[in-house]
């Protein structure tokens, strides 16, 4: 009797699982172009790439905020210093001294 059942489950949600599959067709019927696509595809190449020689390249500043700051922004003037312990007396590159 619980094999009866657990087939009935079985196939009572076999259906909804199978329409969830993607229904995805490996191999496509290939179709060659004919010489007249082939040349329409030339002259659209063509045009496309005249098309974007046409595009003037971009000129000025991109800084959306430029008109509103007074000065440049500044540059570091100084690297900043490797830091060493607090209560440290050692200098940068010394070798530290133990006490005995």
């Amino acid at each position: 009797m619980r094999v009866l059942c657990a087939v009935a489950v079985a196939v009572l949600l076999s259906p909804p699982a199978y329409a969830q599959m993607p229904n995805i067709n490996l191999v496509p019927e290939l179709k060659s172009k004919t010489q007249e696509e082939k040349d329409q595809d030339a002259v659209n190449q063509r045009a496309y790439k005249d098309s974007l020689s046409k595009i003037p390249d971009a000129k000025g500043s991109s800084d959306p905020w430029g008109v509103v700051r007074s000065d440049p922004p500044k540059a570091a003037a100084h690297p900043a210093k490797p830091k060493t312990k607090t209560g440290s007396s050692a200098q940068p590159g010394s070798a530290p001294q133990r006490s005995q």
